[in-house]
């Protein structure tokens, strides 16, 4: 085929729908933050493993991720963490109920996108709550 006859089909191709078509909505948004999350659950992993590094290396190495975790970042690292995993896990859960047939309707899927919001928020606030109290 020619170039031009190329040219001429795509032209009448229908484009894939895309965000500019939808309306984004809180079930397409808790999609996107389980992604998202995930990925930091990985993030989070890594980091673990380097602290476990650092306290098989030795006290000099622990001081230096210690002086890290324990100042302003490390503690807004770790309250992301506790955030993605807590949204990744209730995520998990919304999804086992869909795989299950249960509250697939709109009313339902809306429920369960603000309950993994609200939950994940909620018992990253209580934990964050808790330990400090306890701490």
């Amino acid at each position: 085929m020619a170039h031009a006859e190329l040219e001429a089909m795509a032209e009448k191709r229908p484009l894939s729908p895309h965000l500019t078509i939808y309306k984004l909505m809180l079930t397409m948004t808790m999609s996107m933050a389980h992604r998202i999350s995930g990925v930091a659950l990985y993030l989070g992993s890594a980091a673990m493993a380097i602290y476990l590094l650092a306290l098989a290396f030795g006290p000099g190495a622990f001081a230096a991720f210690s002086w890290i975790a324990n100042g302003f970042i490390g503690h807004v690292f770790m309250l992301l963490y506790s955030w993605a995993l807590f949204h990744h896990l209730l995520g998990g859960v919304r999804h086992a109920l869909w795989d299950r047939g249960l509250y697939m309707d709109p009313k339902g899927r809306e429920l369960l996108a603000q309950a993994t919001l609200g939950g994940g928020v909620a018992l990253t606030l209580l934990t964050w709550v808790l330990t400090t109290l306890a701490g």
